[in-house]
């Protein structure tokens, strides 16, 4: 429904060609079939999130400008959208004219994030490496040692230790509780 109602507002501005994807997977999947200046996206939908969609075009379509549209203003999530080479972050309830300026400022070369999720940002930092982060959100999906190991192609020993070492960094009680507050800071 939001998809919906944004893609009609940005057709209405009459400054757009909008294509839509229903998901990270469709949104992949046409972005390796097609051109486009511009992807905006949200953080959390089905198939791939919106900053694994923003690091496959950095590295495969570096010139292709992303925006970040979310509900989800977590300093984690915005510090990983900039490391992704992500051009805007603005949360959804931003007015429309918001909307299509920061668009085009991005269009010109322009880095825009919301004041709001700009002060966000300086908050804490991720303490979690790439694999720690990885090991525990398939953990956070309810996935066993041998499962995690079994996807990330290591050995169970090696899974058992990233996860502690996740553990010990978020100061949790156990995996579900370290998955439950990266998440909730948007580590995850």
């Amino acid at each position: 429904m939001v998809r919906g109602a944004l893609s009609a507002l940005l057709s209405l501005s009459g400054e757009f060609d909008i294509t839509q994807a229903a998901d990270g997977d469709e949104a992949l999947a046409l972005l390796k079939t097609s051109e486009f200046d511009l992807l905006l996206t949200d953080i959390e939908m089905p198939g791939l999130s919106g900053l694994e969609l923003a690091n496959w075009c950095q590295k495969n379509k570096p010139k292709l400008k992303i925006v970040i549209i979310t509900t989800f203003g977590r300093a984690g999530y915005i510090k990983r959208a900039i490391e992704s080479g992500v051009g805007g972050f603005l949360l959804k309830d931003a007015p429309s004219e918001t909307l299509i300026k920061a668009i085009n400022q991005v269009m010109a070369g322009k880095r825009i994030i919301d004041p709001e999720l700009a002060i966000m940002a300086v908050g804490e930092s991720d303490p979690l490496n790439d694999k720690e982060r990885k090991a525990l959100q398939l953990a956070g999906e309810g996935k066993s040692t041998s499962e995690i190991a079994a996807m990330l192609f290591i050995a169970e020993g090696t899974v058992r230790n990233y996860l502690s070492e996740a553990i010990s960094k978020l100061h949790a009680t156990n995996r579900i509780d370290a998955a439950r507050i990266a998440q909730q800071k948007g580590w995850l």
